[in-house]
């Protein structure tokens, strides 16, 4: 009985072991990549060559005044008809002085990353218009509540290692509102790093008080900046945006680091040959670099380049194709080949519903930008219908997903334990199997992760526990998360000299 007891007691200690989070994490963040390669080092080389050409002879038109000068200033060269030419040795300057990596603040210290080498990791972005309604399983108008409970409810997923807004509160419809709205959201209901875009330049001055009050105090934010700017200085092709520029000059002033996302689309705004995009891509996140360097060698940027496929026949985005998972790989390797931190999409499905098609398109494109060493891999959480949409239900999904990419990143440690020769022997001449043994125990917490929504019951007992589908289990959680995590992560005070201070509508 005594034994029976100790058997009972051993496996319960067990069992409750494996419910808590796992003293070793099997599958965490910032697992290294790039055993993907799809360029040749002569492709690389091939590739970036063009990219100078392009930036030599062709150059960047609608260059804004200030920004001109500041680039005539640092060695470009104007033309005479209206394009800023950049020479291969101020394009070289640019990269060596670039900054190779930096952290990425969460308010929360122990949420930081580091940004750059060959750690990757799964965050956020986009701007859906439409939100997967969990009760009537269509599409409406995102709102700012959406946006609110999207972000708390990201703060207890683990693979989401910062947090753009992923949609627009189209209920807002002023923009400097929209955009302050945001940022409060954000900063309400995550310490992750986060990240936003602002319309105009003139905004960014008083968000930034808004991110001081959270710091804080006046001036506490740019000391420690837990908030990255989306911003989009590139319009394909080879062109600057001035509203872009604007915001940049802003953002580097307020010690706000940047994300500068070349967004062109195959075919439309780029070459449709995949070398032919990922040529003058790179030329045009180039220049994004080129304008960071006139006005701050140096200052923070993620070199976001991010290929963007159409569906020829239609000129529908597609987002889930096998070409953008090749094409956002390639991106990845480039950046990284040039020592940039890279920045690139994917998971960004054309699936509308929780399906099939959803989980095929997810899979294949992130994982390939994963093993290709994206460092930071934006798109990857939530979103659905080529970018229209945005799920709850797919944010605990891909969640999971990201789990078993790290772990495939995490590849195979072999040690003389992990060999086994000892526990093949002992199976062989005793029981004849590895169960319950030692060995297997210890492998069973290190080596393997176990999902909670993938289910992988035998069909009778998937039947008798009501024979529900992915989406209904993601669903489920989703309502358990939404019912018991509720941060305010503002003290009463903050949270009062904020709405003191602005229009906040929620």
């Amino acid at each position: 009985m005594a034994g029976q007891r100790s058997k009972r007691g051993g496996r319960e200690g067990r069992l409750a072991q494996r419910a808590a989070k796992p003293a070793f994490d099997p599958c965490p963040p910032g697992q290294i990549g790039g055993m993907y390669k799809p360029l040749s080092e002569a492709d690389l080389r091939r590739i970036y060559d063009t990219a100078l050409d392009l930036l030599e002879k062709l150059g960047i038109g609608e260059v804004p005044d200030r920004l001109r000068n500041d680039l005539l200033a640092v060695g470009a060269v104007d033309n005479g008809m209206g394009r800023v030419l950049f020479p291969p040795e101020l394009v070289e300057e640019a990269i060596d002085q670039a900054s190779k990596t930096f952290t990425l603040h969460g308010r929360d210290p122990k949420r930081s990353i580091e940004v750059g080498g060959n750690k990757v990791y799964f965050g956020t972005g986009g701007a859906a218009v439409q939100t997967l309604d969990m009760e009537s399983a269509l599409y409406r108008p995102s709102t700012l509540k959406d946006l609110h409970d999207f972000t708390r409810l990201q703060d207890t997923l683990a693979n989401i290692s910062w947090f753009t807004r992923c949609c627009v509160a189209t209920d807002v419809p002023d923009n400097y509102d929209l955009d302050v709205n945001t940022v409060f959201a954000l900063i309400k209901n995550t310490t992750k790093p986060t990240a936003t875009s602002f319309t105009l330049a003139d905004y960014v001055a008083p968000i930034v008080e808004m991110l001081d009050i959270a710091a804080g105090g006046p001036g506490e934010f740019a000391k420690r900046p837990f908030m990255k700017a989306h911003i989009s200085p590139m319009i394909s092709p080879m062109r600057y945006g001035e509203d872009a520029v604007d915001v940049t000059y802003e953002c580097i002033n307020h010690n706000i680091p940047i994300s500068c996302i070349t967004a062109a689309q195959a075919g439309a705004t780029a070459p449709a040959t995949l070398a032919g995009f990922l040529a003058q891509s790179l030329a045009e996140t180039l220049a994004a670099l080129l304008m960071v360097h006139a006005i701050q060698p140096g200052f923070p940027m993620v070199f976001s380049n991010w290929p963007l496929v159409i569906d020829l026949r239609t000129g529908a985005f597609s987002g889930g194709s096998g070409e953008t998972a090749v094409l956002n790989a390639a991106s990845a390797q480039l950046s990284n080949w040039l020592g940039l931190p890279s920045g690139v999409a994917c998971s960004m499905t054309d699936a509308k519903a929780i399906d099939a098609q959803y989980g095929m398109e997810k899979g294949i494109t992130s994982m390939a930008a994963a093993l290709a060493g994206g460092n930071l891999i934006y798109e990857s959480s939530g979103m659905t219908a080529s970018l229209l949409g945005a799920s709850f239900e797919a944010f605990v999904l891909d969640d999971e997903m990201h789990s078993n990419t790290y772990r495939a990143l995490r590849g195979v440690e072999v040690t003389d334990e992990n060999l086994g020769f000892d526990a093949i022997c002992d199976a062989v001449l005793g029981d004849g199997h590895f169960l319950g043994g030692q060995h297997t125990h210890a492998a069973m917490e290190r080596d393997y992760f176990y999902p909670t929504l993938a289910d992988r019951a035998e069909p009778r007992a998937w039947a008798e526990n009501g024979a529900q589908d992915a989406w209904g289990r993601a669903r489920t959680r989703v309502d358990e998360i939404l019912r018991d995590h509720n941060p305010s992560y503002l003290t009463p005070e903050q949270e009062e000299a904020i709405r003191s201070r602005f229009n906040i509508l929620i």
